[in-house]
Formats: structure tokens, C-alpha cells, sequence
């Protein structure tokens, strides 16, 4: 060792601290990397994708590899520090020495590279596969050793190494993923409707009863005709007496056919409905999109256990948690109106899903589907005049009650409100 140049060993513990800063940072790139970006790239035919996807199907050995290097070049590296110590200096520059190498391989070989590939993953990831792949191959009975010695070390303390390679997302971590994606908001919007759909049911969508717009088969058919005229919707529910009562759907083309006969009487109009589907209440709504699919049909009733009609569910219902709102009117709805002091006047027959997805609110939807529903079910009876409570983190007043359902409530968040106090004080 003494008759090698002092510059050879400066120059070697250079190099094996780039090594190590080479080992440090192909450890974290490799870990860091993004496993679902590295996926598509894979697909794409990215060539240094697919190496660093088949080094990382046997992570223990593409860290037995780099640690093995790495540890190789820190201890050679220290060594050769000690030997230039004592060549310049005496046994007692020793212990500075390895101060000083400490530190110099705390910096560069081990902070510095591994901050480099936490941000920049692909940079380092990809080219370094270069390297590593044909290391482990020239290291591979040592790598075995190492690998077989750790794993059955590993399973002896209760985890299991088959398992442990699946990165299969799950549907809450998916949505986290989605959101943090940097997707446009639109897109955003529609893919987080689809997964909404794991979680709503019917009810949740419905057209409640009090809301049905049909068409009373014991009219008189002129009053008939002219109600035909004046509704515009898809599909029309005809029944007689009460809405429990009916008949079927008037399908548009069906009514445009009505319409447009010479003979029009009740039995006619009668033939051109179509029986309803029924539908339990609480369906799942992607069960339900899937029976539309299969049965052909646009519309069903839904109904309890009793059979009684809880509202009415439509194709288009269900398409609006996906793609936002369907509608054709250029007038803005009214139904939620911002007041001067940061308090909302809300319909009642608002769906509070709706409401929460339109303001960013989490009031409650585990029970009624309605705000009037809420309002009603919190305090247990129905008011002779209007109320004030509050369900969580907001407060409720009603505005206006009609025919024992509250047709309008003022809502706002008491969080923002004492923000607002404290902030006067």
C-alpha cells in the first residue's frame, strides 16, 4: 500500500464516493419511482421501463445489489482515508479522518444523491438500471446468500413475502390518487361520479314522490291533450287517481304518435304506454345502470317494501352523477341562493348529495335524502312554525313550511361564523 501514489488512492476515494452516491441514489429512485407511471411506460415499449420493471419483480435482490455495493465502496473508501491519514499525517490523524469522511459521505454519497432521486426518479432510475443489471448477475451467488439469509429471517417474524410485491390501489387510495393527479377538473368530476356510484343507491337520485309530473287518466282527454302539449319530458307516468295508481310511461315518440292521430281517446293513449319497471328501493346505483342496460328500458318506479312508490329513477338520473347535469334551459336554478352575510337559502327538495357536491358541504346523507327529510328527521315533528338547529358544523333555520314539508331553509357553517367573531374581536 506504501508504494502506491498518494494521488491513485485520492483519486480511488473519489471514485468509490461517487460509487456510493451512485448505490445511494439508485436505491431511492428505484424505491420512489412511480410504479403505475412505470406500468404505462412498460405498455408504451419504453426499453429502460421494462428493465427497471423486471429489477424490481426481485426486490430483495435488487437490494441485496446495491447494498452490497454500497457498503463495499464505504468501507474501502474509509480504509483508504486511514491509509493516506497515516501516510501524511501519523496514527493520530486516524480519528480526524474518519470524522472527516463520515461527514464527507453523510453529504455526497448519501443525503445529496438520495434528495436527487426522490425528485427526479425516472432520471436516475432508468440509467442506473444500466449498471445494475449486469452487477447482479456477476453478483449473483452473493446475492442469493444474502437474499436467502434475510428472507427466512423475515418470514420467521410474520411477514409474507408473496403478498408483499402486490400494489394493487384501493378504491379510497384511487380517488386520493385521482385528486392529487392534476387531471382536469372536468374529467376529475366525471371519474369521481363513477366511483360515487359504488356508494349511492336509487334513493339517492330519485325523483321523490311529491315531485312526480304526470298525467291523471281519469281527466277529461281534451284536459289530457293539452297537458301532453305543455310537459316536455322523455317519458310521461300516467295514472289514475294517484300517482300509487299507475298505468305506465308515455314514451316521447309514443306521444308525439298520440298527438298526431285523428282519433284521441283514453283507450288509445291507454295501448301506447308501456308497463313500468319497478324498482326496490336502495338498489345500488351501478346495479340499476346495469339493469337499464339489460331490460332496454329509460325509466323505473321505485318502491318499498310494501310496495308503495317512493319516487321515480331514470337512465338520465344516473348519467348526471357521471357527466354533471343534463338540461337544455339557459336559465340558472334558483334552488341555491348565496346571501350577503355567507348563508345559503336551499330548497328544500333538494337532494343533500347535491348540495354537498355544489357548496364542498359534508352535512349527513347516511339518512333522509332530502334537506327537508334532515330537517324533519332532527327534530321529530313537523314545525307549526320556523325553526332554528344545527346538525353538525352547520346551522339550519327554516324559511318556509308548506303542506308539512319545508319548501325553504337558510343554511350556513358555524365554523366560518365564529372565524368571523374572532376576527371582529
Amino acid at each position: 500500500m506504501n508504494e502506491i501514489p498518494l494521488w491513485i488512492l485520492l483519486a480511488s476515494i473519489a471514485f468509490l464516493v461517487l460509487m456510493s452516491a451512485f448505490f445511494s441514489g439508485s436505491e431511492t429512485s428505484m424505491m420512489a419511482i412511480n410504479r403505475y407511471r412505470l406500468k404505462h411506460l412498460v405498455k408504451e415499449k419504453n426499453k429502460s421501463a421494462k428493465r427497471v420493471s423486471r429489477l424490481l419483480e426481485k426486490t430483495d435482490r435488487l437490494l441485496g445489489v446495491i447494498l452490497i455495493g454500497n457498503n463495499f465502496t464505504h468501507t474501502l473508501s474509509t480504509a483508504l482515508a486511514t491509509v493516506v491519514a497515516i501516510r501524511i499525517w501519523s496514527d493520530n490523524a486516524v480519528l480526524a479522518v474518519t470524522v472527516f469522511m463520515t461527514i464527507i459521505m453523510i453529504i455526497f454519497a448519501e443525503v445529496m444523491p438520495k434528495t436527487i432521486a426522490a425528485l427526479k426518479p425516472e432520471s436516475i432510475a432508468f440509467p442506473s438500471s444500466y449498471l445494475l443489471k449486469p452487477l447482479s448477475k456477476i453478483l449473483s451467488p452473493l446475492i442469493t446468500l444474502v437474499s436467502f439469509v434475510s428472507n427466512n429471517v423475515t418470514k420467521l417474524i410474520g411477514i409474507d413475502l408473496d403478498n408483499a410485491n402486490k400494489d394493487e390501489l384501493k378504491p379510497e387510495e384511487l380517488r386520493t390518487l385521482l385528486q392529487t393527479s392534476g387531471v382536469p377538473k372536468r374529467q376529475e368530476e366525471m371519474l369521481m361520479g363513477i366511483f360515487d356510484m359504488d356508494y349511492l343507491s336509487v334513493n339517492d337520485v330519485m325523483i321523490p314522490k311529491n315531485e312526480i309530473i304526470g298525467i291523471d287518466l281519469n281527466n277529461e282527454i281534451e284536459d289530457i291533450v293539452k297537458q301532453l302539449q305543455e310537459i316536455d319530458f322523455t317519458y310521461v307516468p300516467c295514472y289514475e287517481d294517484t300517482i300509487d295508481n299507475i298505468q305506465g310511461f308515455l314514451s316521447l315518440n309514443k306521444k308525439a304518435e298520440f298527438l298526431g292521430s285523428e282519433i284521441k281517446s283514453i283507450r288509445n293513449l291507454k295501448d301506447e304506454l308501456r308497463e313500468p319497471l319497478f324498482v326496490p328501493e336502495n338498489t345500488p346505483l351501478y346495479k340499476q345502470l346495469a339493469n337499464f342496460q339489460s331490460s332496454g328500458r329509460r325509466v323505473g318506479l321505485i318502491v318499498d317494501e310494501y310496495g308503495d312508490i317512493e319516487g321515480i329513477i331514470t337512465l338520465r338520473s344516473i348519467l348526471e352523477i357521471i357527466v354533471g347535469e343534463i338540461t337544455s334551459e339557459s336559465i340558472e336554478k334558483m334552488d341555491i341562493m348565496p346571501q350577503a352575510d355567507g348563508s345559503y337559502l336551499v330548497d328544500g327538495s333538494m337532494m343533500i348529495r347535491e348540495v354537498n357536491r355544489r357548496l364542498e358541504w359534508e352535512l349527513p346523507t347516511e339518512g333522509p335524502k332530502t334537506l327537508s327529510g334532515l330537517i324533519l328527521e332532527e327534530i321529530q315533528t313537523i314545525p307549526d312554525t320556523n325553526v332554528g338547529l344545527s346538525i353538525e358544523n352547520y346551522r339550519i333555520e327554516t324559511v318556509l313550511i308548506k303542506d308539512n314539508v319545508i319548501k325553504l331553509a337558510k343554511v350556513e357553517i358555524i365554523e366560518e361564523i365564529i372565524e368571523q367573531d374572532e376576527e371582529q374581536e
